[in-house]
């Protein structure tokens, strides 16, 4: 299957969208990546839709890629007897640890492990930041707060600690049991929320072994300012904007996107912007012109792929999000004048070894030889992300050996992933198998000319260094 973009989409499961048919549909408008949000749902539903999706690749012959998002430690505060409170600006109001309802005094506040680190003038967003609180006295059982805002607050409501690195692991008990199920169902990607710091990364993929990529979903103003080390240890970034705008400005929200974008480009690493991309589609059938902005200027920025939540998962038009959101990248990316995503590599400054060297020379190669396609052979997928940082204006073709590395690289930018059921064992077969494959899914025509990249002795990850330009042969028995 090819689609006629380079950025990728990712569509969250949910309520509306977990039937195969419309799982299907999806995928046929242009769903790249399918996220499954341990935040809702049985784990019964998850399975479920991964053994539907699994199905698609079957019939058409096509790698599906599946991002498992775990839920993380989001703080909430209690339930109230009246259900809610109106609380007035100026007025104490007390979080503590009793566990019986709230009025307009004080709500219980179940996270006893974080009090010590809430010190006075420590500001607390609850519901999205529609709730200001200042805490005023510090106690191990209760924090006194001053109420910065008039506000509504009612049961459950999440709490944001924006300016505190907070001394509570990134994984819970659920995200653990939740993990576990994630690996055995063989997902390929693993999401984990509220990152602060590399080290929160570097923990799980301890856990994980290799058995998934990981990706960091960047939501707190600790992450951003640990952006870089972050990057290094992840397998890829989650711009997260749901969380993050309500802890940061909203005004520094498109300047921090835009930034990140820029270094996960440098370190050749995908990156995800996600949350509120297409907001209203939840219940129109068209999103507003400042959504279709939105994802317009994500796509120009470089951004690997967009992302839809609540309007794929419970809005009424999850199949049509998904044909909106390929309509405007496939429109950004026709835009000659304005999307031009070529790096300047003499501004890197970073050594070069074999594997850079071949996907420069495949990308110079590529653009003077008019070829239309870069073909790497990867049993890792190393080449082929290296070669998607090059941003080539060619499609690019991973083909491997391995069905869990082909599914891993759907998500990158201008990768069309295959697998191959068999790997070279020379540079003849290697050309043959090549051409053979982009023949037989229509992803070349006859007498295009492709470049194709693989690494000697065939089947060793890492070891890219073989370079070779072929010319595609209309005999189907022929390459």
């Amino acid at each position: 299957m090819k689609r006629n973009r380079k950025a990728k989409i990712l569509a969250t499961l949910g309520p509306n969208s977990s039937s195969s048919e419309i799982i299907e549909t999806m995928f046929t408008a242009g769903c790249d990546v399918f996220r499954l949000n341990f935040s809702h749902g049985s784990v019964e539903t998850h399975r479920k839709n991964l053994e539907n999706i699994r199905n698609l690749e079957k019939k058409y012959n096509h790698a599906t890629c599946i991002l498992a998002d775990l839920q993380g430690p989001k703080l909430r505060v209690g339930e109230f007897k009246n259900l809610q409170e109106e609380l007035k600006q100026g007025q104490k109001f007390i979080l503590d640890l009793n566990s019986e309802e709230g009025d307009n005094q004080r709500v219980n506040f179940p996270h006893a492990d974080i009090y010590d680190n809430l010190t006075p003038n420590t500001t607390l967003l609850i519901n999205d930041g529609r709730i200001r609180l200042q805490v005023i006295e510090q106690h191990k059982e209760k924090l006194v707060t001053e109420v910065l805002n008039d506000g509504i607050i009612s049961n459950n409501k999440g709490v944001n600690i924006p300016d505190v690195i907070l001394p509570i692991e990134s994984l819970t008990n659920k995200d653990k049991s939740d993990l576990q199920k994630a690996i055995e169902m063989n997902v390929d990607w693993v999401a984990l929320s509220f990152v602060q710091q590399a080290d929160d990364i570097i923990k799980l993929k301890k856990i994980v072994d290799g058995k998934v990529l990981i990706m960091a979903k960047i939501e707190k103003p600790s992450a951003v300012k640990n952006i870089d080390e972050i990057i290094k240890v992840a397998d890829g970034i989650m711009i997260a904007r749901g969380d993050l705008g309500v802890e940061m400005p909203p005004e520094k929200v498109p300047i921090v996107q835009k930034n990140i974008i820029k270094r996960c480009r440098f370190f050749g690493k995908p990156v995800v912007v996600a949350t509120q991309m297409l907001e209203s589609m939840i219940s129109s059938l068209v999103p507003t012109r400042a959504e279709a902005s939105d994802v317009a200027n994500a796509i120009y920025d470089g951004t690997d792929a967009v992302m839809l939540s609540g309007e794929s998962a419970v809005g009424e038009y999850p199949i049509e999000s998904v044909s909106t959101m390929n309509n405007i990248i496939e429109n950004v990316e026709k835009d000659t004048n304005n999307f031009n995503l070529e790096i300047n590599n003499s501004q890197t400054n970073k050594k070069i070894d074999n594997t850079d060297a071949i996907t420069n020379a495949a990308y110079s190669i590529a653009k003077n030889a008019d070829a239309k396609a870069i073909i790497t052979f990867s049993v890792s997928g190393k080449t082929t992300l290296r070669m998607a940082r090059e941003r080539a204006p060619v499609q690019i073709i991973g083909l491997s050996p391995n069905i869990k590395t082909a599914r891993k690289m759907q998500i990158i930018w201008g990768v069309n992933s295959c697998y191959s059921n068999k790997d070279a064992v020379n540079t003849t077969e290697m050309v043959s198998i090549a051409c053979g494959i982009v023949k037989n899914k229509n992803l070349v025509k006859p007498d295009d000319i492709v470049i194709i990249t693989a690494g000697v002795p065939f089947g060793n990850a890492g070891s890219t260094n073989l370079l070779r330009i072929a010319k595609i042969i209309a005999d189907k028995d022929l390459t």
